[in-house]
Order: C-alpha cells, then structure tokens, then sequence
C-alpha cells in the first residue's frame, strides 16, 4: 500500500495486510506520518516538555457520589 506522510509528503510502501494498512483503510480520519517526521516530534516535544512551560489540556472530570 502506497502512503504519503502529512507532514513531508514523502511517498512509502507498507505492507498490505499491516494493521496500521488496515487503520488507514478503515478510518479515513486516521493520517499516516513516516518515522523521521514521527521522530523529530516526539524529540522536539520532549524538550518542551523538560522545559517546564509544557502544558497538557485534559478534560476536567468531576466525580458523582451518585454513580459509584
């Protein structure tokens, strides 16, 4: 299967019957990023993070005593 990452739109061969094929396939949301791109991310974002000025946004979830 012939993809082309978000990122740099190099083109690459994965196999077939991949479960990440079949991800692509299945779920046209779901965006393919090759390894190099994924990489230099995931770097980069770890070096915010180490900074301290690295915020995460998660959803606030407050609990009721109603449905424990």
């Amino acid at each position: 299967m012939r993809v082309q990452c978000v990122m740099c739109n190099i083109v690459e061969d994965i196999d077939d019957y991949s479960p990440l094929a079949k991800k692509l396939r299945n779920r046209p949301i779901h965006t393919y990023m090759c390894d190099k791109c994924h990489n230099r991310i995931e770097k980069r974002t770890n070096e915010r993070k180490a900074t301290g000025n690295f915020k995460t946004y998660e959803e606030k979830k407050d609990e009721d005593e109603w449905l424990i």
